[in-house]
């Protein structure tokens, strides 16, 4: 007798063997770590952008009231270790380098964004912040860094947007980003991906 149609145990084993084989597929297809190092940094930046519109740092009795405006900067691991690293966080105590205690906190895993220039892995921090540990970034390149180090994007609660923390009162806006900033990161292999911050809108997008 001509069979004419599957058995519900064929078409199990049909669907099996479909699944199978796009597992495989997906397995075999390397994982792009400079896409998910420039998508994360995104996601942060954004979360900087809002932590600063709602938290306004200005006080005018203060002078140095523009050190704690929430910002991003990028670092490198100590010599031993090598590498970069990056932290968010407000400038609390003014005194220039940031501690865990001042750092953002990533609002999904609730760890805070920051590390240590050891560049250890730590249960309270969040892993992303070590580029190079985690994606292979080798540099870093910021269009509007006006300092020797790596660079840093900082944020006010009026949605102006900073290249450097160094702003007498809040008339003053030196340092403001007048054009499109660029950050630009570069993998092992010198492939790149860019995040434009626009200085207008602060709107953040990788490309």
């Amino acid at each position: 007798m001509k069979k004419d149609a599957f058995t519900i145990i064929e078409l199990i084993l049909v669907i099996f063997l479909i699944l199978l084989v796009s597992t495989y597929i997906n397995l075999k297809q390397p994982i792009n770590k400079l896409n998910l190092a420039t998508n994360k940094l995104v996601l942060y930046l954004k979360q900087t952008r809002y932590q600063a519109l709602i938290d306004d740092k200005y006080k005018k009795e203060d002078k140095l009231w523009h050190k704690k405006r929430w910002t991003l900067k990028f670092f490198r691991c100590s010599k031993s270790v090598g590498g970069i690293y990056y932290v968010i966080y407000s400038d609390e105590n003014k005194k220039g380098h940031p501690s865990a205690d001042e750092a953002l906190v990533d609002s999904l895993s609730k760890q805070k964004i920051y590390s240590t220039n050891r560049c250890k892995e730590n249960s309270n921090y969040s892993k992303y912040t070590l580029l190079t540990k985690q994606y292979e970034i080798v540099d870093v390149k910021i269009s509007c860094n006006s300092t020797s180090s790596l660079g840093q994007i900082s944020f006010g609660s009026d949605g102006k947007v900073y290249s450097k923390l160094s702003s007498i009162d809040e008339e003053s806006n030196e340092y403001e980003i007048k054009k499109s900033c660029i950050i630009k990161l570069i993998d092992k292999n010198q492939k790149e991906k860019q995040i434009e911050i626009n200085p207008k809108t602060s709107y953040i997008r990788a490309f």
